[in-house]
C-alpha cells in the first residue's frame, strides 16, 4: 500500500532509542514501504532538523511553524515568527526546503498553567501565522486541543486561508462546517483505541475526498501498539480501522488520502 503520513515529528528526541536514531528509522521505513510523510516542525530551531531530514529523502516534506506550547518558551517571540516567515517568504527556497504547508499552529489548552495571559499569546501567535498563510497562499496544519470553539473561529476569521485540522476531536457538526469552507480533516491513531468511539462516530461523517491520515509520530501510537514509539509504518492500523468504518478496504483508504495528501499540500 502506498501511504500519505500528513503529520509526523521526526525529529523527535524519542527517536534515539531506535538503533541508529531516526534516520536509520526512516531508512527502513522509505525502502520498505511506498510512503511520503510531512515533517511538520513546532518551532524554528526544530524546522531547521526537519529540512535537513527531509532532504535526505525524496517524499518527505516539511511545515514550517511554531506550536501554541512552543511558543510560551520562546523569549523573544516576534523573532521566532521571524524566522518561520522568512522560511517560507521566498518561493525559490520554500520549494528548496521543501515546505509545503505553515504549522503545526493552534490552541492548546490542555494546560496546567492556562491563564487569559497564556491564551492571549497563543492567539497572537497563532493569528501572526494565519496571516502569513493568507499572505503566500500556504494551508495550514491546526493543532486543536480543548479550544475547538476558540480553532474554529480563527478558521473562518480567515476565509481565504485553508487547510487541515490533525488528530480531529472536535465535533462532527463543526468538522461539517470545516469541509463546507474547504478545510481537510485529519485522523490519528486515536480511532483504533478502544475508548474513542465518538472519535469514530465523527469520522464517519466525514467526506472521503476531506479525508487524511496521519501517525503523529512518534505519539499516538495505534492500537496494537498503544504506548509505544510511533512511525509511519503503524499507518496500516489507522487505515484498516477507517476502512472497516466505511465499507472499503485498506488499499482504498490508503489510495484516497494520498490523493487527498497531494491536493491539500500543491504536490
Amino acid at each position: 500500500m502506498k501511504f500519505f503520513d500528513s503529520h509526523a515529528h521526526y525529529f523527535d528526541a524519542w527517536f534515539n532509542e531506535y538503533e541508529g536514531g531516526a534516520e536509520a528509522l526512516l531508512d527502513k521505513i522509505f525502502a520498505e514501504n511506498a510512503f511520503a510523510i510531512v515533517n511538520i516542525a513546532t518551532n524554528p530551531e526544530n524546522l531547521r532538523e526537519c529540512i535537513a531530514q527531509a532532504q535526505k529523502y525524496e517524499n518527505m516534506y516539511v511545515s514550517s511553524g511554531i506550536h501554541p506550547e512552543d511558543c510560551l518558551y520562546i523569549d523573544d517571540i516576534d523573532f521566532a515568527l521571524c524566522e518561520i516567515e522568512a522560511s517560507i517568504c521566498d518561493e525559490a527556497k520554500r520549494k528548496e526546503n521543501k515546505i509545503v504547508a505553515i504549522g503545526e499552529i493552534g490552541f492548546d489548552y490542555h494546560l496546567e498553567n492556562l491563564t487569559d495571559e497564556v491564551k492571549e499569546k497563543q492567539r497572537y501567535v497563532f493569528e501572526r501565522q494565519m496571516q502569513m498563510a493568507e499572505n503566500y497562499g500556504l494551508p495550514v496544519i491546526i493543532h486543536d486541543r480543548e479550544a475547538h470553539g476558540d480553532c474554529f473561529e480563527m478558521a473562518i476569521k480567515y476565509p481565504e486561508v485553508k487547510g487541515i485540522f490533525h488528530s480531529y476531536s472536535g465535533s462532527a457538526e463543526m468538522a461539517r462546517e470545516l469541509v463546507t469552507r474547504g478545510w481537510y480533516i485529519s485522523f490519528s491513531g486515536v480511532v483504533t483505541f478502544k475508548n474513542a468511539n465518538r472519535v469514530r462516530e465523527v469520522l464517519s461523517t466525514i467526506p472521503l475526498d476531506r479525508l487524511l491520515v496521519e501517525t503523529d509520530a512518534p505519539y499516538l501510537a495505534p492500537h496494537p501498539n498503544r504506548g509505544k514509539m510511533n512511525h509511519s509504518g503503524n499507518l496500516e492500523y489507522t487505515a484498516g480501522m477507517i476502512a472497516s468504518i466505511f465499507g472499503k478496504t485498506s488499499e482504498e483508504i490508503a489510495e484516497i488520502t494520498y490523493k487527498n495528501a497531494e491536493k491539500i499540500y500543491n504536490l
